[in-house]
């Protein structure tokens, strides 16, 4: 088994995706909390993509050496990077070429069955605009950040994937 299949069947390659995802989660957090910076519905929606990769990385983490739970984690990041990417591309288009016609909803949509944002408002409720810049870095901002975030989650997984799904000696 090469070294690259070796890693991407490793319990420390779920590791890292795992840590990454939880440490832009609480980035978010305390941007939120502490600097108190306003999420609009789209960084919620991004918040809920990185959660879901969180999540695919415990699964991968949980289930590294069995070749349909690392199938089931894969997929699971793969959906939620794509989804996130959308998410990013279309926030950042909100805010460089703001419209009136064009905005986003004050609440999020989740699921009748799932209102994340009643059960979980500190994490999920947002309360800012999606027009908004309130912080850059570098001159880029938090959008274009996550835009740079999904897109290297995408990209290790092009590396990945087939080291990952391919059969355990």
């Amino acid at each position: 088994m090469n070294p690259v299949t070796r890693f991407a069947q490793s319990r420390l390659a779920w590791l890292i995706l795992t840590g990454t995802a939880l440490g832009l989660e609480l980035c978010a957090l305390f941007f939120q909390h502490v600097m108190k910076l306003d999420p609009c519905v789209m960084c919620i929606y991004q918040r809920l993509a990185v959660f879901g990769i969180l999540g695919a990385g415990l699964i991968g983490l949980v289930g590294y050496k069995n070749r349909f739970m690392r199938f089931i984690a894969v997929l699971g990041w793969a959906i939620s990077a794509t989804w996130g990417l959308k998410l990013a591309l279309e926030l950042v288009d909100m805010q460089t070429n703001p419209s009136p016609f064009s905005t986003c909803s004050y609440l999020p949509e989740f699921p009748e069955w799932m209102p994340l944002h009643e059960w979980f408002p500190a994490v999920f409720m947002p309360s800012g605009m999606c027009t908004d810049i309130p912080w850059q870095m570098m001159g880029v901002t938090m959008g274009q950040w996550m835009i740079v975030a999904f897109s290297a989650y995408l990209l290790a997984l092009a590396i990945f994937i087939i080291p990952a799904l391919s059969k355990t000696r």
